[in-house]
């Protein structure tokens, strides 16, 4: 080969060399994605021309938008002093509660609730000694929802060794720890179990010398905000000769009504017909009933939200529970609705004649 050829030869090979280098950088553009432009952990979306725009917006390793992570709250404390009730508290306030999860799936629970698009925005999980094993890694789960920015607070129920064993007692039931030993080895091994995790603890209540609807009225303090925790009512109307609702918290008897069933022209129908609904409000006494039941309901729905009472089922019955009882519980259904009270109808009896 002459010096010529050999020149010839190297530039052929340095521009094969370039061109196998375009097509690598251009096949690695496109395993990239349109978003490769965009900063690491950010989001990206297109602009007026079509070209991809970082927002700035963060996002996690599962591209989910930090702004849908759910709060957080881990009830904790020790056995018998009240974790149930203060769960119970925060389902009713709204909150998603996971009763004995293994800590190790807490943020898998969080990373669930942050996919829901904002319908599970608050998660309360219980975490205890029942978990056994399980609950070692309740700290590495502490820490991983740190590194990813979870907003956590953590409920420690407390209480004395003596208002323990009284409950532990009443209820005749071993303490989860206790073994062949008394209860008062499964407390002090408990105690000493959670004694880091009460340190860490955001909310300490001793529960001790409180009863139930103290304890809710604290978490009440606590998770309500300013809003006045809510009533949930229930207002079933059923016939007498069925017998009477047990799940009833209040009973009313619409018999003091003349009844419907014995008009022809409206034997055939329910309550929920205007007609009916007319002749029985159409009576003597029941529009001025209505008004004055729902004046009274009024004094026990504030007394049982100071109570920490949440549902109420009213009954209301009549002989059937076809028309009468039928008739008003709609109306005063629709009265509680109108104050605020949430409020669901149930017609027990109704079509059973």
């Amino acid at each position: 080969m002459n010096e010529h050829d050999a020149h010839t030869a190297h530039e052929e090979h340095t521009a094969r060399e370039e061109r196998e280098d375009r097509d690598a950088r251009a096949e690695g553009d496109t395993a990239a994605g349109p978003d490769a432009a965009a900063e690491p952990g950010t989001a990206a979306e297109p602009d007026e021309s079509g070209a991809q725009v970082s927002t700035g917006a963060t996002i996690d390793a599962a591209g989910v938008p930090e702004a849908a992570i759910p709060e957080l709250v881990i009830i904790s404390g020790m056995s018998g002093a009240g974790r149930s009730t203060a769960a119970k508290c925060l389902e009713d306030l709204g909150w998603f509660v996971v009763d004995n999860l293994p800590p190790a799936l807490i943020p898998t629970m969080v990373e669930l609730g942050a996919r829901s698009q904002g319908n599970v925005a608050r998660i309360a999980v219980v975490v205890d000694v029942r978990g056994r094993r399980f609950f070692d890694n309740l700290r590495e789960s502490l820490a991983d929802l740190e590194t990813k920015g979870v907003t956590r607070r953590i409920v420690f129920l407390e209480s004395s060794d003596e208002a323990l064993v009284r409950r532990f007692e009443s209820v005749r039931r071993p303490h989860p720890l206790q073994g062949d030993g008394r209860i008062v080895d499964g407390i002090a091994a408990e105690r000493e179990l959670l004694r880091e995790l009460r340190g860490d603890a955001d909310l300490v209540i001793d529960t001790s010398s409180l009863n139930v609807h103290e304890l809710r009225a604290k978490m009440d303090a606590q998770f309500a905000g300013e809003e006045e925790p809510e009533l949930r009512a229930t207002v079933m109307s059923f016939g007498f000769k069925y017998g009477l609702p047990v799940d009833a918290d209040l009973v009313v008897d619409m018999r003091f009504l003349p009844n419907p069933h014995w008009v022809p022209e409206l034997r055939p129908f329910t309550g929920l017909n205007e007609e009916v609904a007319g002749y029985v409000f159409n009576q003597p006494g029941a529009k001025e009933f209505l008004d004055r039941y729902a004046e009274l309901l009024q004094l026990i729905a504030a007394g049982y939200r100071r109570e920490g009472k949440r549902y109420v089922t009213i009954a209301v019955g009549c002989t059937g529970g076809k028309h009468r009882s039928v008739a008003m519980s709609e109306k005063l259904a629709a009265r509680l609705a109108s104050e605020g009270v949430e409020t669901v109808v149930v017609h027990r009896d109704m079509g059973r004649e």
